[in-house]
């Protein structure tokens, strides 16, 4: 049994709990030729069943509604609402089907689809459909169809009259498609009409605004694929132009997508539970609205060969490993803040990205995340459309959606391990048990109760029985070389011989040149078995702390007390993280402290690694204080406050984001603030008494984060004669533009001695104040509430000269005296965004909440004395300043537009 509980260094403020029971039994042995036979012909039997009663049932309808034994025609059923798009009077599962018929060696039943196909299926039909899903299942269907044909025919056994009819139609739908994406970004509409396309009353669409990133970059496969079977390259450049401009668009600091775009202006949208919309907080993740977007840039390069591809992809896929990614999670964030979490639940379409990463090359991470999604399977049988972090359902209902399965292959494939066939099985065993009805498979309505929906979506036969069935079969069992093609999003099979087809040459994106084709973008482009597990065990002992639940079977440890183990456990109340005998207490309860690479920290406890089953439990119990403590001493939020430089040569221009604390003066009550000279305190820690306490008496004493609680840094300047303090984090890297603000917090007992302000800076900021007295030795700073106007702050004495020598400067004193706002500056950085959660020192509960705080993090080793800094002449020093403007503009008209929506 194992607990997990995230905070941040020195906070301990809740971001993230996991309840996770590590499973204690190994699986069995590696599978059997036999058993692996035996559940093959399973799959082909499920398939069988599936798609037979699809035929007798439902076709030529759409799909089979397996609870009603009937088919779905659109109109004559109740709308579902957006689900209906997909559907556009052309058979769609069939089509969809046609290359898993090949794939299970049911040649036969493909050259008789394929006939009814071109019999039946007509495009022209006067219906609006989805963009997205035409491409993918329709146009994908017929592509992989034909690709199937094409080496059926070659063989000289099946299908020797075909001459090419499939591709004929696949270039009908995509010719209807082509009016979509008669826009001024080239991102298509999200819907057209078969017949009418966009323009005119009888298209009844071409009015939307908006689509799903997905919805947009999910095109290349298919359209570049069907440019190079045909000669005619309009296709793949509309596709290319797609995602040209959703590459020009990605956020620049995050190199992250949002999930919703407007395809005219390309503003990122984020629509909120009510359908309501906002600009500029989207978020990002790897789930449903951005998912295949990813997928499809890797997978452009696999198909087309095109480099760019590939180093756009790397970029982004940095980016989601440094923000989205939380091993094993995949949490989506706030696309201009990327270390704000957006949500605490995941929606199961991610289920799809551990077997991306496998064909990134980055296995271990696939493992992790894919062993959780089994976990959360195991617990409901099915992957929830969409679960929490503690893998309680969000969302109930399951479509059948082929993600999670489509990993396990991947895995299975880039392993060999056995595990993944059991994955596998269990796979299996749950849609027979679960969601099989007579006349074929039923979506789950609510995973928890098993009841159904009267649904069978036609990826349910493209994806699931493609997967399951290259698990559990043998090379043998193959009457082609998968290896040749590359699997869509929707498992249709395109060649990777049009990597070499004759097309037009591509037009050059419009790429900068910091965006030159770089070789460290090419690392880890493919798996190597080899390199990753010398150790066969290596996958398991990934696997071992994630798994959920206990094995029944699995015997209890006999319960007795280590001798010396007499002494009462450790209590949260009274737990401080620099305290060696409490961490020794940690340790002896399986509890260990995990520093991260985002700064946060983490305490696990592993139920294994305790010295008894006695102080296991005392583990278990002090993990649940943790828990009870941050939820009994939660807080309402506090503001942000400003720390203004008023001094030559910044004048009030330059106002830096920072966090309160919940002791000491309250600025929001002071009309005037705190104003006065900052100086470093020595030692540099304020953990203990200053040795330059001469220096700091009058003035605001600048600290950094580490080694004692906050409430002592305070009562050590304030003894010193400090009129004010400020922490800066030693987390270097972090900033106020990416990380929620944090409150400080008391250490546990009576803070009513402390009457100074104490606020807190993020490493940038915190730098930024530091290079200012580094180069003009006396820094002169406001602490208040909020950003003064240079008129107040200077009121009663002549502004400075340096104001009054342009026109320029008069003006802005002007429009700054007019109103009650501030500079641009102060309007960004104030912005009430920045302050989604609190924060406190790490010996504190990381939720939004304060409780007894310790700082532990390590010093800076800094020299402040002033004769020990370099020389530097007033222009190097007036060049330093416009940098740091220009720096903090350059993030302004983002900050601005989300402060405005708020």
């Amino acid at each position: 049994m194992w607990t997990v509980f995230w905070f941040h260094p020195a906070t301990m403020s809740t971001l993230l709990l996991l309840l996770l029971l590590s499973n204690l039994c190994r699986l069995g042995q590696s599978m059997s030729r036999e058993e692996k036979l035996k559940l093959r012909n399973q799959v082909v039997e499920m398939f069988d069943h599936a798609y037979s009663n699809y035929m007798d049932h439902a076709y030529p309808a759409d799909e089979l509604m397996p609870l009603t034994c009937r088919g779905r025609v659109r109109g004559l059923e109740p709308s579902r609402g957006d689900v209906d798009d997909a559907l556009g009077k052309f058979s769609l599962t069939l089509i969809d089907t046609l290359d898993t018929l090949v794939l299970l060696n049911k040649t036969t039943e493909f050259e008789e689809a394929v006939r009814r196909v071109l019999t039946d299926v007509r495009l022209d039909n006067d219906i609006v459909v989805s963009v997205f899903e035409t491409n993918i299942r329709v146009l994908g269907g017929l592509l992989g169809g034909h690709s199937m044909a094409v080496m059926l025919k070659d063989t000289g056994y099946h299908m020797q009259w075909y001459q090419d009819e499939l591709l004929h139609m696949a270039k009908d739908v995509g010719l209807r498609l082509l009016p979509a994406f008669n826009t001024s970004s080239g991102l298509p509409y999200p819907r057209v009409n078969l017949k009418h396309g966009i323009r005119g009353p009888e298209s009844r669409t071409g009015t939307e605004t908006d689509t799903c990133t997905a919805c947009a970059g999910t095109i290349i496969l298919e359209f570049a694929a069907l440019s190079r079977f045909t000669g005619d390259p309009v296709f793949e450049v509309h596709a290319r132009r797609a995602l040209d401009f959703l590459w020009e668009k990605r956020q620049r600091n995050s190199n992250l997508v949002g999930t919703t775009i407007n395809i005219h202006s390309g503003e990122w949208v984020r629509r909120g539970e009510r359908g309501n919309q906002s600009r500029a907080i989207t978020d990002s993740g790897v789930g449903a609205g951005i998912d295949s977007y990813y997928e499809y840039l890797l997978k452009a390069y696999i198909l087309l060969g095109d480099d760019l591809f590939l180093q756009r992809f790397n970029i982004h896929y940095a980016s989601i490993m440094k923000y989205i990614s939380q091993p094993p999670l995949l949490l989506d964030v706030h696309i201009h803040k990327p270390l704000l979490p957006a949500r605490t639940w995941m929606d199961s379409l991610l289920a799809f990205f551990p077997g991306l990463q496998v064909l990134k090359g980055d296995i271990r991470p696939a493992i992790e995340t894919h062993e959780m999604l089994y976990q959360v399977t195991k617990k409901h049988n099915f992957l929830p459309e969409a679960f929490t972090t503690d893998f309680r359902v969000h969302w109930a209902q399951h479509p059948l959606r082929p993600e999670f399965a489509e990993s396990t292959y991947f895995l299975y494939k880039a392993t060999k391990d056995p595990y993944y066939l059991e994955v596998g099985r269990t796979v299996l065993d749950n849609l027979n048990r679960f969601a099989r009805v007579p006349c074929g498979f039923a979506a789950m309505k609510d995973v928890r109760t098993g009841s159904h929906e009267d649904r069978m979506d036609s990826f349910f036969l493209a994806e699931m029985f493609k997967y399951l069935f290259l698990l559990f079969a043998e090379e043998e069992d193959l009457t082609f070389n998968v290896e040749d093609y590359i699997f869509t999003t929707e498992a249709h099979l395109l060649p990777l011989s049009l990597s070499t087809a004759p097309h037009a040459p591509s037009p050059p994106a419009n790429t900068t040149s910091e965006e030159e084709l770089d070789d460290s973008n090419f690392d880890w482009t493919c798996p190597n078995t080899r390199l990753l597990f010398p150790d066969p065990a290596f996958p398991r002992n990934l696997r071992d702390p994630i798994r959920s639940a206990v094995d029944k079977s699995c015997p209890r440890p006999a319960i007795h007390r280590e001798p010396g183990m007499g002494r009462p456990p450790l209590r949260a109340q009274d737990f401080m993280a620099n305290n060696p005998d409490h961490l020794e207490l940690l340790r002896r309860m399986g509890v260990s402290l995990i520093h991260l690479k985002d700064g946060r920290v983490q305490l696990v406890q592993h139920a294994t690694q305790a010295v008894s089953a006695v102080a296991a439990e005392d583990g278990m119990r002090f993990m649940q204080e943790m828990m009870e403590l941050s939820s009994q001493q939660q807080k309402e939020q506090l503001p942000p406050r400003a720390v203004q430089i008023v001094s030559h040569p910044f004048f009030g221009r330059v106002v830096l984001t920072s966090g309160p604390a919940q002791f000491g003066t309250d600025l929001s009550k002071s009309i005037t603030g705190v104003r006065g000279f900052v100086t470093v305190a020595e030692p540099y820690s304020g953990c203990a008494e200053l040795s330059n306490a001469a220096f700091v008496q009058g003035r605001i004493a600048l600290l950094q984060r580490g080694q004692c609680m906050f409430a002592e840094k305070a009562r050590h300047i304030m003894k010193a004669g400090a009129i004010g303090g400020i922490v800066i984090d030693d987390n270097e890297g972090s900033s106020s533009d990416t990380a929620p603000l944090f409150q400080m917090a008391g250490d546990g007992r009576n803070t009513d001695d402390v009457t100074l302000p104490l606020l807190f800076l993020f490493y940038k900021e915190g730098n930024i104040l530091l290079e200012a007295l580094k180069e003009y030795r006396e820094v002169e700073v406001l602490l208040s509430d909020k950003a003064r106007d240079r008129a107040s702050i200077f009121k009663g004495k002549p502004l400075p000269g340096i104001l009054l020598e342009s026109r320029m400067d008069v003006q802005e004193e002007k429009e700054d005296c007019s109103t009650d706002q501030t500079s641009p500056v102060p309007a960004a950085t104030l912005d009430q965004s920045h302050v989604r959660t609190m924060e406190q020192d790490e010996s504190a509960p990381h939720n939004e909440e304060v409780t007894p705080e310790e700082d532990v993090g390590p010093a800076i080793k800094r020299n402040p004395e002033p004769e020990e800094e370099p020389e530097v002449d007033k222009d190097s020093s007036r060049k330093s300043v416009e940098a740091m403007m220009a720096d903090w503009r350059e993030d302004l008209e983002a900050f601005q537009q989300m402060e405005d929506e708020l």
